[in-house]
């Protein structure tokens, strides 16, 4: 009877828990991040502000769980189109990952807007944790199809001036902790090509290219086309056409 009683109150617990992170999304969708708070999540979940704080005890803690569950899914997300596409493939590769990446942040701008835009004011970031590994694991999809491609694209950065010191002494160390044979040109090129990607995406996501474009997927393709060229692969004429489905 103990174990039935304890399992009730897990998955109680675990249903309050979804339901003011969910509460916590819906605030900042409509009022932004600023408007994440404890107290105002507990009144509109009928809570008393004693009780939700027995689940987080403070706001940047559930900032922070926030922040490790969105990156978690698009870790996930980015994840499962890369295993669909042809190893060794880098346009395939670069296709499924633009692609995915921008499905999710035009499908949750909300989350989008959390990890990769408005600051939570005055949010302290713990150092390390599930946010960090779930950011990184993203951030290692990319790097993973930069490095397969790397082999074809070097001819093209000859002479390239990048060195370890050009990056933050933690993240060189994690990159080469990964990845032990790519060099300093490899990371840059994939920042570079992550940094285009995200590039478009937010300026979509902010609405700021409605007023020019009427087709912001198309637009969007077309970089995507035009980055796999950056990793030494020629894309054929049935990648550059029609969207996939």
């Amino acid at each position: 009877m103990g174990q039935v009683t304890q399992s009730r109150r897990m998955r109680l617990r675990e249903a309050t828990t979804a339901e003011i992170k969910a509460t916590a999304l819906e605030h900042m969708a409509t009022s932004g991040t600023a408007s994440i708070s404890l107290r105002a999540i507990a009144r509109d979940m009928g809570m008393t502000a004693g009780a939700i704080y027995s689940y987080f005890d403070t706001r940047d803690n559930l900032v922070s769980v926030l922040i490790a569950d969105v990156y978690g899914r698009l870790a996930d997300t980015l994840e499962a189109a890369i295993a669909e596409t042809p190893k060794g493939d880098a346009t395939a590769q670069v296709l499924a990952f633009g692609q995915a990446y921008r499905n999710w942040a035009v499908g949750n701008p909300e989350e989008f807007r959390l990890v990769y835009g408005d600051a939570v004011p005055d949010y302290q970031p713990p150092e390390g944790g599930a946010a960090a590994e779930a950011e990184h694991r993203s951030c290692a999809v990319l790097t993973g199809i930069v490095a397969a491609a790397w082999p074809k694209a070097q001819h093209l950065y000859i002479g390239s001036d990048h060195t370890w010191s050009d990056f933050d002494p933690e993240f060189g160390d994690l990159i080469r902790r990964s990845f032990p044979d790519l060099p300093p040109a490899a990371v840059a090129l994939s920042l570079r090509v992550w940094g285009r990607m995200h590039g478009l995406v937010s300026l979509e996501v902010y609405g700021h290219l409605a007023p020019q474009v009427r087709d912001p997927e198309k637009l969007y393709r077309a970089e995507l086309v035009d980055l796999s060229k950056s990793l030494g692969h020629v894309p054929t004429g049935e990648l550059v056409g029609a969207p996939q489905a």
